[in-house]
């Protein structure tokens, strides 16, 4: 960039920083397939594939997440995506997956995201049917945390489950799937995530606000310490049933402590102004002695 001289206007500096600064974000945004070596897939969702990729002029390996559009009219969620995008590219934290950013041609859209390597924890969840009290308090601690952060900035989950998080190299969880995310300053009445983790103010269709990932929290807790979740029925509206009643059981075996059962208890209130916050669980008694407070976990 030209250093200003004295002859020059004092506003010519700024101006040709803006547009300097504008060319290399322009640049950053335009992003294609060129740009990419293209290796192993990582996983199929919905409306498309996951490549493990090397961002060519970096050697940045990412994870390529690739939509097809047509799938996505059919199923009428461009708008939800574009939700998505614009909030998970705004996130910063050590326990949500980074979106770099997107592109697209015209049959598919791409997003570029961090490459988390030790993959999904659902997968690991069923390797080990469930998990030891440790590793599932560094869990809650570290989602309770990356949550504080999104509730902060205005940001509800909405659909905290196994299935949405991966964990990254060192073995930390990351929040993955933003799909029914909102920004809001009000509250919601809109039903979404997944029934066996939904909360009975969304069961009932009655608005909710961001205690919602609260109660969510709540129910992985459970399932990371008992393998399945708490309100689980054969049928559907036995499950509607149990999570409006809050028909919180805790079986035998496995033998889970006291502690925790009563953190879980704390969680999976009806009343949802009543559930614990999220800064008040990271002072439990059983977050505090099984918590790594780095929120690693290393088996």
């Amino acid at each position: 960039m030209a250093i200003a001289t004295e002859t020059q206007p004092q506003s010519q500096p700024q101006q040709q920083h803006k547009v300097s600064s504008e060319v290399s974000a322009a640049e950053q945004r335009r992003w294609t397939l060129n740009d990419f070596d293209i290796g192993k897939p990582l996983g199929r969702g919905k409306f498309g594939h996951v490549y493990l990729a090397r961002e060519k002029r970096s050697n940045h390996i990412v994870a390529l997440k690739v939509l097809f559009k047509s799938q996505l009219q059919q199923s009428q969620v461009e708008h939800q995506l574009r939700r998505e995008v614009e909030i998970q590219s705004h996130l910063r934290h050590p326990h949500i997956l980074r979106l770099f950013g997107y592109f697209y041609d015209q049959k598919r859209v791409y997003l570029i995201l961090e490459y988390a390597p030790k993959g999904e924890l659902y997968k690991e969840l069923q390797k080990c049917k469930y998990f030891s009290e440790r590793r599932a308090a560094t869990y809650v601690a570290s989602l309770a945390r990356a949550l504080i952060y999104c509730h902060g900035k205005h940001v509800i989950h909405r659909d905290i489950k196994p299935e949405n998080l991966l964990v990254g190299a060192q073995g930390e969880l990351k929040i993955a799937d933003f799909g029914w995310s909102v920004h809001t300053f009000n509250r919601r009445r809109t039903m979404c995530g997944t029934l066996d983790y939904l909360p009975p103010e969304m069961v009932e269709s009655a608005e909710h606000d961001a205690s919602v990932d609260i109660w969510s929290l709540g129910v992985l807790c459970y399932e990371f310490l008992y393998g399945v979740p708490p309100f689980e029925a054969k049928e559907h509206s036995d499950t509607y049933r149990r999570i409006i009643q809050v028909d919180l059981k805790f079986p035998p075996k496995p033998i889970v402590s006291s502690a925790a059962k009563d953190l879980i208890s704390q969680m999976l209130v009806k009343d949802s102004t009543q559930r614990l916050p999220l800064h008040k669980l990271l002072e439990h008694p059983w977050i505090v002695q099984n918590a790594e407070p780095s929120g690693v976990y290393r088996s």
